[in-house]
């Protein structure tokens, strides 16, 4: 008897909970959608229509295929795009500045960094060989000689790992160097000298990059004749053993003046030194 009138009880408080429950929002989308939204949907389906690429020409049925086509881009990149639309210029200084800066993406090319290339040979050697074969000159650990490559760019050095092999100083002067190639000369942890004399490729960037690639022992560091700028010179304060730092002249600018302050303040071992007391002229 107490069961039966505790189940009438709850029978009103089920049928509320059940009116409840169909007047909540219900989750599921609804299927009525209003015919603005419909409207809208069938233009952006449009536009995409309109804006979808064109078929690249050669690949159309009605179009005329030739031997030609092995030149083309198959990318269609904007700049690609651009080139096509501008007219022929085959004057000698549009060929001349063509050919230079095609010159450049092939030097740029050649000198990325290798992974293969250091793991046969090891940081010491893989920097030795990249400064040898572009012109430049090497120092190793005890040896009181400076090796340079010979006139038919032929050097004396091992084809793989060896641990004798520390290099100690590195002149890259007048050297074409880029960006890209400065990731090979990494992890040198016996490099007391480094020489980027006359690199007119050398910018504020390539200096970034080397005061950020391990050098813990580097102690002079020449960029004289290159186009390093004030803003460059902030970057120096990784090289915490730097002393000597060679540049064309710290009293050219008023800002270049500033920054060497706060540079010498900042690392008081440090001494930024003219271009013109260090090269002597002949």
């Amino acid at each position: 008897m107490l069961l039966s009138g505790y189940l009438r009880r709850l029978q009103p408080c089920a049928g509320a909970m059940r009116r409840c429950a169909t007047t909540m929002p219900s989750d599921e989308p609804d299927t009525d959608i209003s015919s603005t939204v419909k409207r809208i949907r069938q233009e952006l389906a449009q536009d995409k229509q309109q804006l979808k690429w064109r078929t690249p020409i050669g690949d159309r049925p009605e179009d005329w295929n030739s031997k030609l086509k092995l030149f083309s881009n198959p990318e269609q990149t904007s700049d690609f795009i651009v080139m096509m639309q501008r007219p022929i210029d085959l004057s000698a200084k549009n060929v001349k500045q063509w050919w230079g800066k095609r010159q450049e993406r092939i030097e740029r090319h050649m000198q990325q960094f290798i992974p293969e290339r250091h793991k046969i040979l090891g940081p010491e050697l893989a920097s030795a060989h990249f400064i040898l074969y572009r012109g430049g000159a090497v120092k190793f650990l005890n040896d009181p000689k400076w090796q340079r490559a010979s006139e038919d760019g032929e050097f004396n050095l091992p084809n793989k790992f060896n641990a004798t092999y520390k290099v100690e100083a590195l002149r890259c002067d007048n050297m074409q160097l880029y960006y890209e190639g400065l990731e090979n000369l990494r992890c040198l942890e016996h490099l007391k000298f480094l020489s980027f004399h006359n690199v007119k490729t050398f910018d504020d960037w390539c200096l970034d990059r080397v005061s950020g690639s391990e050098f813990p022992r580097l102690e002079v560091l020449d960029i004289s004749g290159t186009n390093i700028t004030a803003k460059g010179l902030s970057c120096l304060y990784r090289l915490g053993q730097l002393k000597l730092l060679i540049i064309d002249d710290p009293k050219q600018t008023l800002e270049m003046e500033l920054t060497a302050a706060m540079l010498e303040a900042s690392m008081p071992a440090l001494k930024i030194v003219a271009a013109n007391t260090i090269h002597s002229i002949t």
